[in-house]
This record gives C-alpha cells, sequence and structure tokens, in this order.
C-alpha cells in the first residue's frame, strides 16, 4: 500500500466583508455581526436588491508593490493576492525560492470571473470605441488571472491551476492542492479561493434570478441562514487563502497546524428539481475517505446560503444521511455575517473551522430568530457555543448542481515527546482525496 502523505493547513489568510485578517474575521463571527449593508460600488437605487456584503477599508497598495500597478487587476485578483501574502505570512515564510519549494502549486477557485474589468471594458468600447480599450484588460480579465499573478510573484517554479465550479470553486481548489500533497507530488501548496461579484450588472442579474434578498432596510439582518423569515441570500465578495503543506514538513520546521484536511468528495445534483441532492453523496463519501462514521462528527459547517430552498434541501439531506443523529449534531452557517462570497464561500468556512477547533467554538447562524419548521435542527442560534471539537464536516452547493463536502480534523498533542498529530491516532490512517 503506498504512503499517503498527511496534510495540514499552517497560514490562514482572510479578506471578507466581516472582517480583514482571521482574528477580525473570527470576532465578528462569534458576535453575529453582519458585514452586509449598502452597496456602496455603484448607482443601486434602480435595482429591486441594494445590499451586498463588500469588504471595507481594503487597499491593494498594502500588498502590491505600487510599480505592479496593482488597479489595473481585477479585483479579485487583488483579494486573492493579499491573502495569499497574509497566509503566507501566517505560517511564518516568505515569498521566496528558500521558503516556498519547487514545485509549489498555486490553486485558485474562482466562479464570476473578473467581472469589473469585463464590464469597464464594455462600457469603455461603447463610448470610446476601440480607443477605450486597455492593453491590459484581456491579461486581466481572464479566470485564470489570480492564479498567474500569484504564481508569478512566487516565481518561476510556482504551477498555477485555476478551478471553476460555482460556489464550491474555492473548497475544490483547497481539495485539489491537498491531493497533491498526499500523493508526494507536492510539499506545500497555496489554495483558496476569491470572488468579487459586486458590479451592477452582476449584480442586477443575481438580483433577477431570485439570488438576491430585497431586505434593504435592514441589511445587516438580510441574510437570515434556515430562518422561517428568509427571502434569500445576500451576495458579497471576499478571498481565503490557505498554506498547506505534508505534516512532516510541518512538524520539521515547527510550524503551527491549525487542522488536518482528512476526506474530500465532489458531487453533481441527481436532477435539476433536486437541489442540493448531489450532498447526500458527498457528505458519505468525504466521511468514508476520512475513515470517519457520522457518529465521529461533532460539527457541521453548513452552506446554509439564506435561500428559501437551499437551506431547506441541505437539512433534507443531512438527516437523510444522518438520521436521528442529525437533531444532535451542532450545525450553523456563518453567512447571515458574510453573505455568500461564491468561490470564497467554502474558505471562509474551512478559515471558520479552523478558529472553531484552536478556541472550541461554534460561531452561532447569525439572524436565526423565527424556527423553520422545515428546518427543524440545531443551528446554534443567537450565541457562540463551547464544546469539545475534534472532527468537522463542511458541505458548499454550487449554482448548477455542484456539491461538495470536506472532513477536518482538530491536532493535538498525543505523542511522548509533544509532536502534533491527529487526534485519534498516533499511526498513519488510510483516508484519502477523492
Amino acid at each position: 500500500m503506498n504512503k499517503r502523505n498527511r496534510v495540514v493547513i499552517t497560514g490562514m489568510g482572510v479578506l471578507a466583508p466581516n472582517g480583514i485578517g482571521i482574528e477580525a474575521f473570527w470576532k465578528s463571527l462569534l458576535a453575529g455581526r453582519s458585514g452586509i449593508g449598502p452597496i456602496t460600488f455603484f448607482d443601486a437605487s434602480d435595482l429591486r436588491s441594494r445590499i451586498a456584503g463588500e469588504i471595507k477599508d481594503f487597499n491593494p497598495l498594502d500588498y502590491i508593490e505600487p510599480e505592479l500597478k496593482p488597479r489595473r487587476l481585477a479585483r479579485h485578483t487583488q483579494l486573492a493576492y493579499a491573502a495569499t501574502v497574509m497566509a503566507v505570512r501566517d505560517a511564518g515564510l516568505e515569498i521566496n525560492e528558500s521558503d516556498l519549494p519547487s514545485p509549489t502549486p498555486v490553486v485558485v477557485g474562482v466562479s464570476t470571473s473578473a467581472m469589473d474589468i469585463i464590464e469597464n471594458s464594455i462600457n469603455e468600447f461603447e463610448q470610446r470605441g476601440v480607443r477605450g480599450i486597455s492593453s491590459t484588460a484581456i491579461g486581466a480579465l481572464t479566470p485564470q488571472a489570480a492564479a498567474n499573478f500569484i504564481a508569478d510573484r512566487i516565481g518561476a517554479h510556482a504551477h498555477a491551476t485555476t478551478v471553476s465550479s460555482a460556489c464550491p470553486s474555492g473548497l475544490d481548489a483547497v481539495a485539489v492542492a491537498a491531493k497533491l500533497i498526499e500523493s508526494g507530488e507536492a510539499e506545500l501548496a497555496l489554495a483558496g479561493g476569491a470572488d468579487a461579484p459586486i458590479t451592477k450588472h452582476t449584480f442586477a442579474a443575481f438580483t433577477a434570478s431570485g439570488l438576491s434578498s430585497c431586505r434593504n432596510s435592514e441589511p445587516e439582518k438580510a441574510s437570515r441562514p434556515f430562518d422561517l423569515e428568509r427571502d434569500s441570500g445576500v451576495i458579497s465578495e471576499g478571498a481565503g487563502m490557505f498554506v498547506l503543506e505534508n505534516l512532516e514538513r510541518a512538524q520539521a520546521r515547527g510550524a503551527q497546524i491549525y487542522l488536518e484536511i482528512c476526506g474530500y468528495a465532489r458531487q453533481r445534483d441527481h436532477a435539476p428539481d433536486a437541489p442540493g441532492s448531489g450532498l447526500i453523496e458527498t457528505m458519505r463519501l468525504a466521511l468514508a475517505n476520512a475513515a470517519r462514521s457520522m457518529d465521529e462528527v461533532d460539527y457541521i459547517s453548513a452552506y446554509g446560503p439564506g435561500h428559501p430552498v437551499l437551506d431547506a434541501a441541505e437539512v433534507r439531506y443531512i438527516k437523510q444521511v444522518f438520521g436521528k443523529r442529525a437533531y444532535r449534531i451542532p450545525i450553523s452557517s456563518i453567512k447571515g455575517v458574510t453573505g455568500n462570497p461564491l468561490a470564497a464561500g467554502g474558505p471562509f468556512q474551512i478559515a471558520a473551522c479552523a478558529l472553531s477547533f484552536r478556541d472550541q467554538m461554534i460561531a452561532p447562524t447569525a439572524n436565526y430568530e423565527i424556527a423553520d419548521p422545515a428546518c427543524d435542527l440545531d443551528f446554534v442560534p443567537r450565541h457562540p457555543r463551547k464544546t469539545k471539537l475534534d472532527c468537522i464536516l463542511m458541505n458548499v452547493r454550487g449554482i448548477g448542481g455542484s456539491t461538495s463536502s470536506l472532513v477536518v480534523e482538530r491536532m493535538r498533542d498525543c505523542s511522548m515527546n509533544g509532536t502534533m498529530i491527529a487526534k485519534t491516532s498516533c499511526v498513519d490512517r488510510p483516508h484519502q482525496m477523492t
């Protein structure tokens, strides 16, 4: 049997509507303090939905050298690179060839691509014709621009990959990177997701599709996962990037270890009229790949976008997989605070789970106030919950029927010499990424 390397996260970078940096992000989640507000990026007065999760006080020059002209980059590329810088620093590394080995995979999940560059280019073309097209537009608007820019900054030994599978994109990107480390193709990887969909045309499209709440008068309460009065989710932007390492490498350099990635699965919905049904297989397969039973899951980080149909469907499929135990497992969605940042949503969940392990604390489901008979599980309302957390399952679902689940575990000291290893075993386990 071939040895499978164990994969851990040693660095995290988060830029979210509710906070820049992992501590600000986490403090807001625990407090249930929403990052949703009126749209300021453009005039939204003629739209039915006029609220979104915008990142406040972000200056790309804080992360990107002025000579690289960061404002010519798409916003999601700016966010992805800033999150990468934060993650590398958090891991105690530098962006250079001595700290980042060759090869260094860079895997970035995106959902909507560079909508700001695309829309600006079209507007300039309509107003000025061909003279209005920037010479840098084509490089900035491609879906792979974020991964390429990060790889360029690392150096020639970096390999850039872009994953696009709707909302699961960021989580899928982390799983792709983990598989490369597990197989031995790489020792370290940078992975995560980013999206910046708050542009007029894109936002109007989400609104027309019924995917953005119209609770304009109280934006901070608009995203209401599993609540009876939810009308839809709230579109937001953000980026979450991670440093993933082979466990042995991380131990050798004395790195902090946030969690171990243990099992993953992806699937499509069974049919267009059964949204979220792919989660049945992904939850079961992710647990099987992690060599874990449903009785070992301490908490479920739900997709929970605040959509009437999708929330109820996720609850239904959790019950189908976990049976009666579904009523005893704490479940929460962080989207009441973050909104739905598309490809960054899965990475936000990963970061929240890592911090849950660190503090042994579950962030509450913000704005869950009125129980829905169709959503009758333990959604950790109102306040964070202190509890023992060793194994977490997280779910993500996207437009078009893509679904993904990931199992992560806490690291703890169970050896005589203080080496950090997984909570249940002091030997290699048979889990794998699929």
